[in-house]
């Protein structure tokens, strides 16, 4: 879904979960699934950036797909406890507008363009 707020996220993944009587998981099993989700997240970084190659019979992943993962983990928990994850991020951004204020050296017309972690391209692949 091309454009979805953060809202709209969770609100998608509310009518997934509220098929299934179960609903949604206790906080504390949310965290480990979140502790879960970022290690897998973490053994693909490791594999396509770090020095653990992939062993030749392990299927290829997708960090997108990881991170995809996480971000269903962290609807579902901030659903689970009543929390907008759009007034959340309003609020982190705030905070880190303030206090880091002059922790950074600004960009210029030399260094102003995005760059990728692994130094390739000028603009997020979103």
């Amino acid at each position: 879904m091309a454009g979805m707020t953060l809202r709209e996220m969770q609100e998608d993944v509310h009518r997934y979960i509220s098929q299934f009587r179960e609903g949604y998981f206790h906080p504390m099993t949310l965290v480990v699934r979140l502790a879960e989700e970022v290690g897998e997240l973490a053994r693909e970084v490791n594999h396509r950036y770090g020095q653990k190659p992939k062993k030749p019979d392990e299927e290829e992943g997708s960090i997108a797909m990881e991170l995809g993962d996480i971000l269903f983990v962290v609807a579902c928990m901030a659903n689970a406890l009543q929390i907008d994850l759009e007034e959340a991020h309003r609020a982190v951004m705030n905070k880190f507008r303030t206090r880091d204020k002059d922790r950074w050296t600004p960009a210029t017309s030399e260094n102003g363009k995005f760059r990728r972690a692994d130094g390739e391209g000028d603009r997020p692949n979103v």
